[in-house]
C-alpha cells in the first residue's frame, strides 16, 4: 500500500489505532474531540496475581531473590519479591481491559500516598526518570521570561534550577552551604522582592542528606507571595518523609519509581494541585515540551484512573504492575507507619554512625534526612579505599557527588525493604562492614 504524500490528521491517526482494539473499548487520545464515559467491566478478566503481597513487614518471608551484594545506595534501592515478581507479568496491551484496571487502581492509591483528597488534585505517572519531573514543572508552570525561586540544598537543586533556565524561566537562587538549607528569613525577604511564578524546594537533597522542612515553607509563601505556586522535588523523600499534600497546601511534587517507594527505576511519579493545573491552563503560550506537556498527558491520567483507554505515548504495564504492587503494600502497611519505620531506622544508623566517631553532612538533627544518611570520612580515610572493602563484605554504599565535598563522604541509603523487613538484616550487615571496613583502612575512633 503505498504511502500517503501529506501528514496524517489527527482524526485519522486515531482511526488507524483503533483499529488494534476490540470495538467495545474506544480509545480516548488527547485529540478526541469527546471523551467517552463509559468505564471498563473487569468482573470476567483472569486473576493473574500468583502469590499474596507481602504487606507485613514483621511477617515478611526470606527473600528468594539470588544471592547479590545489600544495595545501600540512595536508590535504587532493593526491592521486595512481590515487586519484582509483578514485573514478569506476560505481555499486554498497553490499552486492553487488564492493564487500564492497574493502571486506575495505581493512579487512585498514589493519593493515599501523598495524602490527598482534594478531586482536583492530578497524580501522573510516565515513563522516565525522576528527572522528567523537572521538565514536567519547567515545560508546564511556568513560562519564558517569568520567574523561578530556587531553593538549594546541593547537587539536585542546582539541577533543578538549570532545569528551568533551559524552559526559558528567570531563575533566583538561594544555596546553603553543604549540609545546611536555606532559612525562612531570607526566602521571606527574596519573595517580598520580586513576584515569583513558583518557588521550588528539594525535599531530600540526594547528594547531602539534608532534610527541608515543607509545612512552615508552604505557610510563608502563602502569606508572603500567596500566587506563587509551591513545588517539591521529592524524589528522595517520597513514601519515606512525611509530606501531607492537601494540608501543607502543595502544587507540586515530583518524585521516581526507584527510590522509597520500592519500585524498579524507570518511572516519572508526580501529583499537582487543582491550582497548580489551573496555572497551566491559564498559560498565555504552548507548554515548551512534547512528550512532557500536559496538554497531552492530562487527559490520559484522568482517563486511566477512571479506568477508559488511552494513548498519548506507550507507557510500561510492567513497571506500572511492579508500582501497583509497592503501592499496595504501603497503603496496607499505612503511610504514617510507613514514615515511622523509617525514622526509627534512621535514628538507629545515625547512633551507630555518632559511636564510631563520625560526623554527618547535615549536622543539625532538624536537617536530618530519614531515608538516607551521607557520612563525613575520616581524615586519613578515602572513599576509594572504603566503598571496595565495603563491598567485599557485600554491602554498596555510595561515594559523595557534592562538588565541594565529593571526596570527603560517603552516603548509606536506608529505604523500603531494607528497613521495612527486619528478617533481611540489612541494617546490622551495613553497620558491622562499615565499622570493619574503617578498621581496615586504618581508622580507630579517638
Amino acid at each position: 500500500m503505498p504511502r500517503s504524500s501529506g501528514p496524517v490528521d489527527s482524526p485519522a491517526r486515531l482511526s488507524l489505532i483503533s483499529r488494534h482494539l476490540a470495538p467495545d473499548y474506544p480509545l480516548n487520545t488527547p485529540y478526541t474531540v469527546e471523551r467517552h464515559p463509559d468505564n471498563i467491566d473487569t468482573s470476567l478478566l483472569p486473576k493473574t496475581q500468583t502469590r499474596a503481597l507481602t504487606t507485613d513487614a514483621n511477617s515478611a518471608n526470606m527473600s528468594t531473590q539470588p544471592e547479590h551484594p545489600t544495595l545501600l545506595i540512595p536508590g535504587p534501592i532493593e526491592f521486595d519479591d512481590a515487586v519484582l515478581n509483578s514485573m514478569s507479568h506476560y505481555s499486554e496491551s498497553h490499552v486492553g481491559p487488564g492493564f487500564v484496571a492497574v493502571f486506575g487502581e495505581t493512579l487512585s492509591m498514589l493519593r493515599k500516598l501523598f495524602q490527598t483528597t482534594d478531586p482536583s488534585a492530578q497524580p501522573f505517572v510516565l515513563s522516565g526518570s525522576g528527572t522528567l519531573g523537572w521538565d514536567l514543572v519547567a515545560a508546564n508552570l511556568i513560562e519564558p521570561g517569568e520567574d523561578a525561586l530556587v531553593l538549594s540544598t546541593g547537587y539536585f537543586g542546582d539541577g533543578f534550577a538549570d532545569c528551568l533556565k533551559v524552559y526559558g524561566a528567570n531563575v533566583t537562587q538561594i544555596s546553603a552551604e553543604p549540609g545546611s538549607r536555606p532559612q525562612l528569613p531570607e526566602i521571606e525577604k527574596a519573595l517580598s522582592e520580586k513576584k515569583y511564578k513558583l518557588l521550588t524546594v528539594t525535599h531530600v537533597d540526594t547528594s547531602t542528606g539534608v532534610l527541608s522542612e515543607l509545612k512552615n515553607l508552604s505557610e510563608l509563601v502563602h502569606r508572603v507571595s500567596p500566587d506563587t505556586l509551591v513545588i517539591v522535588d521529592g524524589v528522595c523523600s517520597v513514601a519515606c518523609e512525611e509530606i501531607d499534600f492537601d494540608a501543607w497546601k502543595l502544587d507540586g511534587v515530583v518524585t521516581a519509581s526507584q527510590k522509597a517507594i520500592g519500585c524498579p527505576a524507570g518511572l516519572s511519579v508526580s501529583m499537582f494541585s487543582g491550582r497548580a493545573i489551573q496555572a497551566f491552563q491559564n498559560r498565555q503560550t504552548p507548554p515548551t515540551s512534547y512528550f512532557a506537556s500536559m496538554k497531552n498527558w492530562l487527559p490520559i491520567m484522568q482517563n486511566y484512573e477512571a479506568k477508559k483507554p488511552s494513548y498519548f505515548a506507550t507507557p510500561s504495564p510492567q513497571l506500572v504492575r511492579a508500582l501497583h504492587t509497592a503501592l499496595t503494600q504501603i497503603v496496607a502497611q499505612g503511610v504514617k507507619e510507613r514514615f515511622a519505620a523509617h525514622t526509627a531506622a534512621s535514628d538507629k544508623i545515625k547512633a551507630a554512625v555518632a559511636a564510631l566517631g563520625l560526623k554527618q553532612v547535615a549536622a543539625n538533627p532538624d536537617d536530618q534526612a530519614h531515608g538516607m544518611t551521607a557520612i563525613y570520612l575520616p581524615e586519613n580515610v578515602k572513599g576509594a579505599e572504603l566503598l571496595p572493602k565495603l563491598a567485599s563484605r557485600g554491602v554498596v554504599f555510595a561515594g559523595g557527588i557534592h562538588k565541594a565535598i565529593a571526596a570527603k563522604y560517603i552516603r548509606f541509603g536506608h529505604m523500603g525493604v531494607s528497613v521495612l523487613d527486619p528478617s533481611r538484616g540489612h541494617v546490622e550487615k551495613a553497620i558491622k562492614a562499615l565499622e570493619e571496613g574503617l578498621s581496615e583502612c586504618g581508622y580507630q575512633k579517638a
